[in-house]
C-alpha cells in the first residue's frame, strides 16, 4: 500500500487509544511550567510505543523530547507537543451550557490537549511507516511546556534541541483547516520591581516614597508611548502586586508586568528598551529605584514556505476530518452558546466571507474542506507564540485543523468544551495522519529541504540567536 493508505489504516488502529490520550490530558489540565502529569503521561506513551525519552530538558522539568531511529543517514523529522491548560477555564466535555468542571480551575481553552496528541500520532505513524518500510530516519517528538506562559521552545532552541533535525512539524485546533498563514508578532515581557519608602499616608506622607506611585506614573508614560511607536506593535500590562491593601501606608513595593509585541523582533526589542526607559523616569520621579527582570520572548512565526507548499498537498491528500450529523448539530450548539454580541460580530465575519451561503455555513457550522497555501495569504496577526524561534532555528511550519465550529472564539470556556468533545477528537485524530503524512512526502523531497533550509538562513544569517541572553533562565515560578 502506499504512504497514504498506510497512515490511515495506522492511525484507525490507534483512534480510540488517542481519544483516551486527548482525555486524560483534559482532565488534567495543568498550567503553564506545572504540567507534572501530562508531561509524565505524555513521555510513558512515547516509551510504551518504542521512543526513548529525555526529561528535563533546556532547565525545565516538564520540558522533554522522545526519540526513535533506525538505520544511517537519514532525515531526523521532529513534530511539536503542546499540552498546558488556561486558568480560569474549566469547563466539562461536550457541553454546550457553560459547566465548569470546578470553579475557577484551569481548562484546555486553547486546545492543548488536542495539540500534544495529535503530534503525538504523528510520531507513532511516522515511527510505523519507517519501521514497516526500513528507510532509515530519525522522530523526535518534542514536549514544549508553558505556550500560554512564558513559553519554552526559544530556551529549547538556545539549547540546540533542534539542531538536528532537517525539519519539524506542528499544528494547533483551529475552526478551520488549512496550513496556517499567519504571521505572528514577536513579543518580549519583563516584570519592573519598584522599591520605595513606607511612611504614614496621613501624619508623614513626605517621609515616603510610593513604589505604587512609581507604577501608576509608568503606566501613564506608556500610554503617551503609544502614540510614537509603530501602528502593528501593542503594549500590554498587569499589577503583579499593589503594594499591600492599607490606603494609609505608603507602599515600599509593587510590581507590574509589561509584554510588548511587534512583527519583527527586532522592532519588540526597540520598544522594549523604551518601555524600561519609561520605568526609569517613573522611578526617578518618585525617588523609588526599579529592577527589571526580562523573563519572556518569542521571536516572531513566519511560514516557511518550501515546507508549507508540500504540507498543503498532503492535507489535501488526507483531507477534513469527516463529521456525521450530529457534529454538525454539537458545533451549531456552541457557536449558539456566545453572547448576542459576539453573535453578533461573528455574524457579519460570516457574511463577509461567505456571502449568500452565510446562513448555511451558521447552521452548518464545520469545515469539511482543506483550503490551499498561497505564499500570498500570508497575514499579520497580532498574536504571538513560541513556534516562531523554532522557525527560525529549523524548517518549521504549522498546520491548523478543524476542532471548532466555525467562528469559534479561543481562550473561551467554549472552546474547552470543544476541545474535550468529538468534534476535538476526531480533529486530533486528522492533524496525527496529517502531520505524518507530510514528514513523509517532506523526506522524499531534497531539494525542497534544501530550500526550506534557505529559507532559515535567509532569516536567521546562517545561526538561531535566541531573543533571551543566557542569563535568563525559564521564569518557572516567577511569570
Amino acid at each position: 500500500m502506499d504512504a497514504k493508505q498506510f497512515i490511515e489504516q495506522t492511525a484507525e488502529k490507534l483512534r480510540q487509544e488517542m481519544y483516551g490520550v486527548v482525555d486524560t490530558v483534559f482532565e488534567y489540565a495543568e498550567l503553564q511550567y506545572k504540567e507534572y502529569k501530562s508531561a509524565e503521561f505524555l513521555s510513558a506513551k512515547l516509551e510504551e510505543h518504542g521512543f526513548t525519552v529525555e526529561r528535563g530538558l533546556a532547565e525545565i522539568p516538564t520540558c522533554f523530547a522522545g526519540t526513535w531511529s533506525q538505520g544511517e543517514g537519514g532525515r531526523v523529522m521532529g513534530f511539536l507537543g503542546e499540552f498546558d491548560a488556561l486558568d480560569g477555564l474549566s469547563q466539562k466535555a461536550g457541553c454546550t451550557v457553560h459547566t465548569p468542571k470546578k470553579t475557577g480551575a484551569p481548562g484546555h481553552g486553547c486546545g492543548h490537549c488536542c495539540l500534544g496528541t495529535g503530534s503525538l500520532l504523528a510520531a507513532i505513524l511516522l515511527k510505523e511507516y519507517l519501521t514497516e518500510t526500513g528507510i532509515p530516519g530519525k522522530v523526535i517528538y518534542y514536549g514544549c511546556p508553558a505556550e500560554e506562559g512564558a513559553g519554552s521552545k526559544q530556551f529549547m532552541a538556545r539549547a540546540g534541541l533542534f539542531d538536528e533535525c532537517d525539519f519539524v512539524y506542528t499544528w494547533h485546533p483551529a475552526s478551520e483547516t488549512a496550513v496556517d498563514s499567519m504571521h505572528s508578532n514577536a513579543i518580549m515581557g519583563a516584570n519592573f520591581y519598584f522599591k520605595g519608602l513606607t511612611a504614614h499616608a496621613g501624619a508623614t506622607p513626605y517621609l515616603g516614597r510610593s513604589a505604587l506611585d512609581a507604577v501608576e506614573l509608568m503606566s501613564v508614560g506608556c500610554n503617551y508611548l503609544r502614540e510614537h511607536m509603530i501602528p502593528e506593535a501593542r503594549l500590554h500590562y498587569a499589577y503583579i502586586d499593589a503594594g499591600g491593601t492599607a490606603p494609609n501606608v505608603v507602599q515600599d513595593h509593587a510590581v507590574v508586568r509589561y509584554e510588548v509585541r511587534a512583527p519583527y523582533v527586532r522592532q519588540a526589542k526597540d520598544l522594549y528598551d523604551r518601555v524600561v526607559k519609561v520605568a526609569q523616569g517613573a522611578a526617578m520621579m518618585t525617588e523609588t529605584k526599579v529592577e527589571v527582570e526580562l523573563a519572556m520572548a518569542f521571536t516572531e512565526y513566519i511560514p516557511n514556505v518550501a515546507l508549507a507548499e508540500i504540507a498543503s498537498e498532503a492535507m489535501q491528500e488526507i483531507g477534513a476530518p469527516q463529521w456525521e450529523e450530529d457534529d454538525y448539530k454539537l458545533a451549531k450548539e456552541y457557536l449558539e452558546s456566545y453572547p448576542e454580541q459576539t453573535k453578533a460580530a461573528i455574524w457579519e465575519q460570516f457574511v463577509e466571507k461567505y456571502g449568500d451561503k452565510a446562513q448555511e455555513y451558521w447552521d452548518r457550522p464545520l469545515d469539511n474542506g482543506v483550503k490551499a497555501f498561497s505564499p500570498q495569504d500570508i497575514y499579520l496577526c497580532a498574536g504571538s507564540t513560541d513556534v516562531g524561534d523554532v522557525g527560525c532555528a529549523v524548517p518549521c511550519v504549522n498546520l491548523n485543523v478543524a476542532t471548532a465550529c466555525l467562528g469559534n472564539i479561543g481562550h473561551t470556556w467554549q472552546m474547552t468544551g470543544q476541545a474535550g468533545s468529538v468534534l476535538g477528537h476526531k480533529g486530533t485524530v486528522t492533524a496525527g495522519e496529517m502531520l505524518a503524512l507530510a514528514a513523509i512526502r517532506t523526506m522524499e523531497k531534497p531539494e525542497q529541504i534544501a530550500a526550506a533550509k534557505e529559507e532559515v538562513r535567509r532569516r536567521n544569517g546562517g545561526r538561531y540567536t535566541c531573543p533571551l541572553p543566557d542569563s535568563v533562565k525559564p521564569p518557572i515560578d516567577t511569570y
